[in-house]
């Protein structure tokens, strides 16, 4: 019984949900690219969390978040990115920016929304700017 309960949420590469989230992320990447984006990094962590993507959009150093999901039935993939999310994104990001010397830059933070349907993509959301720095927090240039 439990190898059958364990095959429902493994694939031969591991667990389902991290498979469709390196598929969600790698389509994220592809389509900023597409739009100019210039990829830094991918997948950066911190003593506080991971940040998907790091890319430069002209003179902005972009930290991404990418939500992947199946359905919208409950809610966007977005509104998992709540303040709690959003306080561990800035301060891996201003861990980050220490790293490299705290540049002059103005920064922002987008999220990817990548709707999928199996192993196709089905949409792909880019939701510039979709949060400032958590209270508390700032980045100056």
């Amino acid at each position: 019984m439990w190898k059958t309960i364990q095959s429902w949420f493994k694939s031969a590469s591991g667990p389902r949900h991290l498979a469709t989230g390196k598929l969600g992320e790698q389509a994220a990447l592809k389509h900023l690219k597409a739009k100019g984006y210039k990829p830094l990094v991918e997948n950066y962590r911190g003593k506080h969390g991971e940040i998907d993507l790091v890319m430069r959009d002209g003179e902005c150093l972009v930290f991404i978040e990418v939500k992947t999901r199946s359905s919208e039935e409950w809610t966007r993939p977005s509104r998992a990115v709540d303040q709690g999310k959003r306080m561990r994104l800035t301060k891996t990001a201003l861990q980050y920016l220490r790293e490299i010397n705290r540049p002059k830059i103005a920064v922002r933070f987008d999220i990817v929304e990548v709707l999928v349907d199996g192993d196709a993509i089905r949409e792909i959301r880019h939701l510039e700017n979709a949060f400032p720095m958590e209270k508390g927090r700032r980045y100056d240039v």
